[in-house]
């Protein structure tokens, strides 16, 4: 079917014709004053036909075109195939007692060709399947996509019946495929499957082992479980490693919210381990599929160096040093700044002066800095840029221990001055003492932490905290800096800022640093001889370096953060490499090639610092859950590194979860549709025989913006004025 049509008011079409006929009188006026010459006649009658092509022009003229598809229109029934919608929560309301359907089940007789006969008439059905795109499609939902795909593949798209529990949680919001299908006047019918309530369930939802240990070396593994029961429960969580005998731990799981608690586990032998957690099906639990997980964690035996710099030997020095050396995984060195002494150094275990080189201080993992500072006979300006950059180039730790001859205030306006995470109170250069013995007390992340875990349950730990020994003397601190985290508060002391914050630890660049407020931890020693002293100081020694000790080889170590990344998170590489002489490399060539358990391999270029430390750097964001292996390779030095890289997935599809009815009626309220039931199929076919027929698909040609009419109407401008000018009427 055509037509022309005017896009105008019916006033601006009587002015346009008024306007075409004066123009008429006026051209027969001229045409009468030139004698009735013919060529006085075709200029009047060109002028008439411009001014009415004007008119027309300003009248909006289109030609229209309706064509009306001789194929019957498309019908998609959509069906969410994800893995929340195996979650068995859909009760039969006939025989509420019978045992319920899957989600899945529940939305089969709307899949089943022979439901849609009745619109075979007058519609195509084409029955699909969505989740997502992901690598494991069942491990997501992106119903955005899933509805942009019908519109783009179905070109005669009339309507989509959507089944689905609305659980979207990839891709863009629904919201702007529902746009789309409103513009093209398609409606969908959703139909919502699943309860509207959370069935009864505890989920196991992270376990957060650290990516190794160390053998005979107490770890902790916490972990994290969410109750959807309407009461407390009583549980046994049990680590299962893949060899040695079963961790029990007793907990309460507080109903309808997150329990956080930590195992603890001390492996025996080295070697790479499965550490298995579970949680017990309680028995009015209804999925018990989320009850257990499993994580890689590698067993090995450890070395680590540690530098003890400290001026007098105060008490504090004395037992950190002993307790250092008498730990079989830990290699002590000392450099003892004794003012009364002719030299530096000692006895064994001694060094007579502060590293010299790079490559010797770059062997250590920790340096203890006690009550020294930049003096005569002490550290150099320059020792303390070093220190800078081992820390963070080369992720050693760094534990500042102040004392009360206030070497420390010396630092200040060093390099060092910006890796502490206090700030000090420089009028009071020595401290603070007081004649009874003062405690620290844990704040909440320190309740956390395992540097703070003396005892292996919370409350015992928080207990022994408040029984240790206490300590007379703590550093003039004012507060903590910005992007630490305080472990330990003074008990009683605060001042305008709050309480004193005396155990604080932060992250400057590659490498950890804790600052220790007093130098009362030796009397922890009181009546349990080494017990917490030394495990307190192995685990400090520990954590420091544990960034140091996951890759290393000859001349190249590889570190990444976070150690136990979930999918989608940003990694980042950090690689120490050597040159063939020995020295940091500051240029090259250094690649990490990432391999990942599906097979895919990507090669990731790392970037120098230009830094003295060789230290390189890049990014990559692992899309697959598993174990990632990692070979780090060097051109100039002709050396590789292999380590591996675990993975977690992030559970987006988790059962039981209750139905988004808000995204599905959201949908189905954009593009006009309706939300019903999976019992009501016979209502919904009728309604969709219902359906008005499609409109008509309509071309239109804008006569009036057309560059042809206007090049028309230009070039007769232009005819007109040369025959004007031609006849000498101008």
């Amino acid at each position: 079917m055509e037509s022309l049509k005017f896009l105008t008011t019916p006033a601006f079409a009587v002015l346009g014709g008024l306007f075409v006929l004066a123009t008429a009188a006026v051209s027969f006026v001229g045409w009468q004053r030139g004698g009735y010459k013919r060529e006085t006649a075709i200029l009047e009658i060109l002028r008439f036909v411009i001014v009415a092509m004007v008119a027309v022009t300003l009248n909006q003229p289109e030609w229209l075109e309706e064509f009306r598809p001789e194929e019957r229109p498309t019908l998609v029934v959509l069906a969410d195939e994800s893995g929340s919608m195996d979650t068995r929560d859909v009760l039969d309301p006939t025989n509420p007692a019978a045992l319920p359907q899957t989600r899945t089940e529940s939305i089969q007789p709307w899949l089943d060709p022979t439901t849609w006969q009745g619109l075979n008439e007058r519609f195509d059905v084409v029955i699909e399947k969505f989740s997502s795109t992901q690598t494991d499609p069942k491990s997501a939902t992106d119903v955005n996509q899933a509805l942009e795909s019908v519109l783009e593949s179905h070109d005669n798209l009339r309507g989509v019946v959507f089944l689905s529990d609305g659980d979207w949680n990839d891709g863009e919001p629904p919201a702007r495929a529902a746009s789309q299908l409103r513009v093209k006047d398609t409606p969908v019918f959703v139909v919502a499957t699943g309860s509207d309530t959370r069935l009864p369930d505890v989920e196991l939802t992270r376990v957060d082992a650290p990516t190794f240990g160390v053998v005979n070396k107490t770890m902790r593994i916490p972990f994290t479980i969410d109750s959807a029961l309407p009461r407390d429960v009583q549980a046994t969580v049990t680590l299962t490693p893949s060899q040695g005998a079963p961790i029990t731990q007793q907990v309460t799981i507080p109903a309808r919210s997150q329990l956080q608690d930590a195992l603890t586990w001390r492996p025996e032998q080295t070697g790479e381990f499965e550490l298995t957690v579970n949680v017990p099906k309680q028995p009015e639990e209804r999925v018990e599929e989320n009850n257990q997980k499993t994580v890689p964690i590698s067993i090995r035996e450890e070395a680590l160096k540690v530098l003890l710099v400290e001026s007098y030997p105060r008490w504090e020095y004395r037992y950190l040093r002993n307790a250092l050396e008498r730990d079989p995984g830990v290699d002590v060195a000392c450099l003892m700044f004794h003012p009364g002494l002719s030299k530096v150094g000692g006895g064994k275990g001694y060094i007579d002066a502060f590293p010299a080189t790079l490559d010797q201080l770059s062997q250590y993992d920790v340096i203890f800095l006690g009550d020294v500072g930049i003096s005569e006979g002490q550290l150099t300006a320059e020792q303390c840029r070093l220190i800078k950059g081992l820390v963070q180039s080369q992720a050693s730790g760094l534990i500042l221990m102040p004392g009360m001859h206030g070497g420390h205030l010396s630092l200040i306006g060093s390099e060092l001055e910006e890796l502490y995470p206090v700030q000090l109170d420089i009028t009071q250069p020595g401290g603070w003492g007081a004649r009874l013995p003062a405690q620290m007390e844990l704040t909440e992340t320190g309740r956390q932490s395992l540097l703070t875990k003396l005892e292996d349950s919370e409350e015992d730990n928080a207990q022994l905290w408040e029984s240790l020994p206490g300590f007379q003397w703590y550093a003039p601190v004012l507060r903590a800096k910005a992007g630490t985290e305080i472990l330990a508060r003074h008990k009683s002391e605060s001042n305008q800022f709050g309480r004193i914050p005396l155990l604080v630890t932060r992250t400057f660049g590659t490498g950890k640093i804790l600052f220790m407020g007093s130098d009362g931890a030796w009397r922890w020693r009181e009546g349990v001889e080494d017990k917490y002293h030394y495990r307190f100081w192995g685990q400090v020694a520990r954590w420091m370096a544990y960034q140091r000790s996951m890759a290393q080889g000859e001349s190249m170590r590889l570190f990444y953060s976070p150690d136990r990344p979930q999918s989608g998170d940003v990694v980042t590489l950090n690689a120490n490499v050597m040159s063939l002489s020995g020295e940091p490399l500051q240029r090259g060539t250094v690649l990490v090639q990432v391999v990942a358990p599906s097979g895919k391999t990507e090669s990731v270029r790392l970037t120098a610092q230009g830094d003295e430390w060789g230290l390189f750097t890049n990014n990559f964001t692992p899309e697959e859950n598993g174990e990632y292996k990692l070979v780090l390779s060097c051109r100039e030095n002709s050396s590789t590194l292999n380590t591996s890289l675990s993975v977690q997935g992030v559970v987006r599809e988790r059962m039981g979860k209750p139905v988004r009815l808000d995204v599905l009626e959201e949908i189905a309220a954009i593009t006009r549709g309706k939300m019903v039931k999976p019992s009501e199929i016979g209502g919904l076919v009728n309604e969709l025989l219902d359906l008005p027929e499609p409109d008509p698909i309509v071309r239109r040609l804008r006569l009036w913006c057309h560059p042809l009419w206007a090049s028309t109407i230009v070039g007769l401008l232009g005819v007109f004025w040369v025959g004007r000018k031609w006849t000498g009427t101008i």
